[in-house]
């Protein structure tokens, strides 16, 4: 999955956000909280995203998703190849990755967004 769809794929969502953080990675984000991170190096893009413990287990099982650096204690992936994953069950992981994330922001604030 490209760039461009992972953002179409990730603005589609209610109140998602976009920024350019740490300089080359473009964040998603939902009430101020990052649901999901495209590394833009020159390379091949990367793309990280939040899941439930469970899923994290079994998707670092497959080949291309290796525990996200510096975010795997909070059940993050990072799939090392853009095709790890089949177009449509990346986007069902990026929506279960924003909801998951809008879940735990504070009450107020998913009331607010709400």
């Amino acid at each position: 999955m490209t760039v461009d769809r992972i953002r179409a794929v990730c603005l589609k969502f209610p109140h998602a956000t976009e920024q350019i953080q740490w300089a080359d990675d473009l964040v998603f984000k939902v009430g101020g909280k990052m649901f999901a991170v495209v590394g833009l190096t020159a390379g091949a893009a990367s793309l990280a995203f939040k899941c439930t413990p469970e899923e994290f287990a079994l998707l670092i099982e497959q080949e291309g998703i290796i525990p996200a650096p510096y975010l795997a204690r909070a059940h993050w992936v990072k799939l090392a190849s853009p095709d790890a994953l089949r177009p449509a069950e990346l986007s069902s992981r990026l929506r279960q990755s924003y909801d998951l994330v809008f879940a735990g922001l504070p009450k107020k604030l998913r009331l607010t967004l709400a």
